[in-house]
C-alpha cells in the first residue's frame, strides 16, 4: 500500500514539470467553459460491489450540476455555481440515507494568454460551505463523533490554477490542476478544530484520450485518466509533520462505449480520510464502480 501511495504522490510533482514543452495553436475549442467544467467535480453513482473497508453500501452519488454565468461564451472571466449534494445509501434495514453532505459554492475562472491557443493558464477562486444537515450534538455521550445525528459545518476558500494543453500526437487533452484550500478557525465549528484539516494541498492531473476520427466538433472522449492527491498541512490529530495520514489519493479510470450517449463507467481506487462530512475521522481504502457523466465534449 505504501508503494502505490508513494508512486501516486510522486506523479503529481512530476506531471507539473512535463508542461515545459510548448503546443502550437490549434483550433480544438478549448475555451474557457469547457475548462472549467472539465475541472469541476464529476456526477457520478456508484454500484453496490465496493471493495474495501468502507461500509456496505447500495450506492453513493455525487450530484454536481453546474450553472455558468458570463458575459458571453468568449469571455476571459466566468463563474461557476454549483449545489454539490454527495448522498450515501447503506445496505440496511430500511435502505437509510445518513447526513448528506451539501457543498454549495461558487467558483470564479480567469483564462490567461492567446484564447486561440490549445495551451492555457486558468487561474480559479472557490467559496464554498460544507455541512451536514443535522443539529444534533457533535459527541455522543461516551464521547465517540455522533454520526447519526451530530452537528458538522465548515466554510472554506480555495486558490489555484489549471494548466491546459493538447498533445497531437496522442491525441489527448491534459489538464494539471493545483490550488490551496484554506479553512480558517472562524469559519468552521469549534470542535473540528484540531481533528480537521484546514490546509490542503490539492494537485490533480486529468488525461481525456479523444478518438482518432471524426470533426472536431463532434470529438467524444474514449476515456479518461485521474489521479488525485491531497496533502494535510495543518496540526491535526498529533500527527507528524510527514506522516502518510495527511495524504489522500485517487486515481479514476473513466471509459465512454459507443452505446452510451452522455454517460460512461469508471472505476477508482481511494485511500485516506473519509470526505463524507462528519464521517471525516474514518480511514478508506476502496475500490469501487460505477457510472459518470461525460464532462468534455466538442
Amino acid at each position: 500500500m505504501k508503494k502505490v501511495l508513494y508512486i501516486l504522490f510522486g506523479f503529481s510533482f512530476l506531471i507539473t514539470s512535463s508542461y515545459s514543452q510548448s503546443f502550437k495553436k490549434d483550433t480544438l475549442g478549448l475555451n474557457l467553459t469547457k475548462i472549467a467544467l472539465a475541472n469541476q467535480s464529476d456526477s457520478y453513482v456508484t454500484f453496490p460491489l465496493d471493495i474495501g473497508n468502507i461500509a456496505p453500501l447500495m450506492f453513493e452519488a455525487n450530484i454536481s450540476p453546474s450553472f455558468v454565468i458570463r458575459e458571453r461564451k468568449d469571455a476571459r472571466l466566468m463563474a461557476v455555481l454549483t449545489s454539490q449534494i454527495i448522498i450515501r445509501m447503506y445496505n440496511e434495514y430500511s435502505y437509510p440515507v445518513r447526513t448528506p453532505s451539501y457543498m454549495p459554492q461558487l467558483s470564479f475562472y480567469y483564462l490567461t494568454g492567446d484564447k486561440k491557443s490549445a495551451n492555457h493558464i486558468t487561474v480559479f477562486g472557490r467559496i464554498a460551505h460544507h455541512s451536514n444537515g443535522q443539529n444534533g450534538d457533535f459527541f455522543n455521550e461516551d464521547g465517540t463523533v455522533n454520526l447519526l445525528s451530530g452537528n458538522f459545518a465548515t466554510n472554506y476558500m480555495e486558490l489555484g490554477f489549471i494548466r491546459t494543453s493538447y498533445s497531437k500526437i496522442r491525441n489527448a487533452v491534459k489538464f494539471y490542476k493545483t490550488s490551496l484550500e484554506m479553512h480558517p478557525k472562524s469559519w468552521m465549528l469549534s470542535e473540528l478544530h484540531g481533528r480537521y484539516s484546514g490546509l490542503r494541498w490539492h494537485n490533480t492531473f486529468h488525461a481525456f484520450k479523444l478518438p482518432l476520427t471524426g470533426s472536431s466538433t463532434t470529438k467524444k472522449p474514449h476515456f479518461s485518466l485521474k489521479v488525485e492527491t491531497t496533502w494535510m498541512f495543518d496540526a491535526i490529530n498529533n500527527w507528524d509533520t510527514f506522516s502518510l495520514n495527511r495524504l489522500n489519493a485517487g486515481l479514476t479510470f473513466y471509459y465512454h462505449p459507443k452505446f452510451l450517449e452522455d454517460i460512461g463507467f469508471f472505476v477508482q481506487f481511494y485511500h485516506g480520510t473519509d470526505y463524507y462530512n462528519i464521517y471525516f475521522q474514518n480511514k478508506l481504502d476502496v475500490i469501487r464502480f460505477g457510472l459518470m457523466t461525460e464532462i468534455l465534449r466538442f
